[in-house]
């Protein structure tokens, strides 16, 4: 069954080619919930041509969650194998520059963040559930506001993984071909600060800026950044005032927040806080939401376990895989941190990540598909030393 179901991931270079095509051509932006949830509605259809359950998790703001099964043994702890469906373009993004090929590399709106994933991880499904499954059921949980830190499916993410026995998380593979053991954990804030506006010219005096107090923020905020201990902190977005001659009445900004150990969290984050909420200009007032929050991802026994043998069998096939820490972050710190072993980057090979020239190499579709196929048919047969 092992050689068969192999091959056959082999033979679907082109199939897989096709579909990734067809879901790059579609607009997932994490806000266009009708865009993201185009994505499902065409993974569904894959499904259903495979004869693989599927169902969906209705979500009101975000794209819907979908979840897909390939029946294993009973009692089995799920494989699960995970990808989100949105992305960081804006609506009309496709248009301006659709699925392309040129010189073996794919282009297009999410072409490696993260679409390939989803293609891959349908694969798989497919080859289990034509040659006869696996032990262990197979879990493909198909999310929709990755981009802006998973705030309505994290839930679900979470209760998916404490039922697994392990999982794959198909964000692209490194440039280099490496796969991620680490992740950063993030924290994305919006900060709001109010003043008082008066004209600048005539009744200066009787103004009270927001924009100053949130000038003073920022370069309080970006003194927080400490490279050695990992922690980044980035003001990326700023709105404020109403016109050049009047005295800025509303400000804000978008803040992210990165940082490598999971106890440096409350520090960090308190520190941020503090600076938020505490005013230098006379008269303004402000205020901070979470909006959306990653947990970091770092190595446990079993997820060392399961890299190792990710990595033989990369080995087996003449391809050196190494482990890498990525500052980027993603739902696989959710799986991490509920205990469940987990390792990220399994995706095709693909570069320049939220960039237009975004790029997938082409033929890593089916080789990365088997490398997880493969990984999931050593667990039966390979006695775990960690209790994998």
């Amino acid at each position: 069954m092992s050689n068969q179901l192999i091959d056959w991931l082999e033979s679907q270079q082109d199939n897989m080619l096709d579909l990734l095509g067809e879901l790059v051509n579609i607009d997932s932006n994490s806000f266009d919930k009708a865009g993201v949830d185009r994505v499902a509605i065409r993974l569904a259809e894959f499904f259903d041509a495979q004869s693989i359950p599927h169902e969906t998790i209705p979500v009101a703001s975000h794209g819907d969650a979908m979840r897909a099964v390939v029946a294993g043994g009973n009692g089995n702890r799920p494989i699960l194998l995970c990808g989100h469906r949105d992305t960081v373009f804006p609506t009309g993004e496709v248009e301006k520059r659709p699925f392309r090929i040129e010189n073996g590399r794919a282009y297009g709106p999410g072409v490696a963040d993260m679409k390939p994933g989803l293609v891959i991880n349908a694969f798989i499904l497919a080859a289990f559930q034509k040659f006869g499954g696996h032990p262990n059921p197979l879990v493909g949980l198909f999310t929709g506001d990755e981009e802006i830190g998973s705030p309505t499916s994290q839930d679900v993410i979470i209760a998916e993984a404490k039922k697994a026995r392990l999982a794959f998380n198909s964000e692209p593979g490194r440039p280099n071909g490496n796969i991620v053991t680490n992740r950063k954990g993030g924290i994305f804030c919006h900060c709001e600060i109010s003043g008082v506006a008066a004209h600048s010219g005539g009744f200066f005096e009787d103004g009270r800026s927001a924009i100053e107090e949130l000038a003073r923020k920022i370069q309080a905020l970006h003194a927080l950044t400490d490279l050695d201990r990992g922690i980044t902190i980035n003001v990326g977005l700023v709105v404020g005032g109403q016109s050049v001659n009047t005295v800025a009445a509303e400000a804000s900004c978008g803040i992210d927040i990165r940082y490598r150990d999971s106890d440096d969290r409350t520090e960090i984050f308190e520190k941020v806080r503090e600076i938020c909420t505490t005013t230098s200009v006379d008269g303004t007032s402000s205020d901070i939401v979470i909006k959306g929050e990653f947990h970091p991802l770092n190595p446990s026994p079993q997820s060392v376990e399961l890299f190792d043998l990710y990595v033989k069998t990369a080995a087996e096939h003449g391809f050196a895989v190494a482990g890498e820490h990525s500052g980027g972050c993603a739902d696989s710190g959710f799986i991490a941190n509920a205990g469940t072993p987990v390792i990220c980057g399994v995706g095709p090979i693909g570069g320049n990540y939220h960039r237009p020239d975004e790029w997938m190499q082409i033929d890593s579709l089916s080789v990365r598909a088997k490398f997880i196929a493969e990984t999931i048919l050593a667990l039966s047969a390979t006695p775990t030393k960690t209790g994998l």
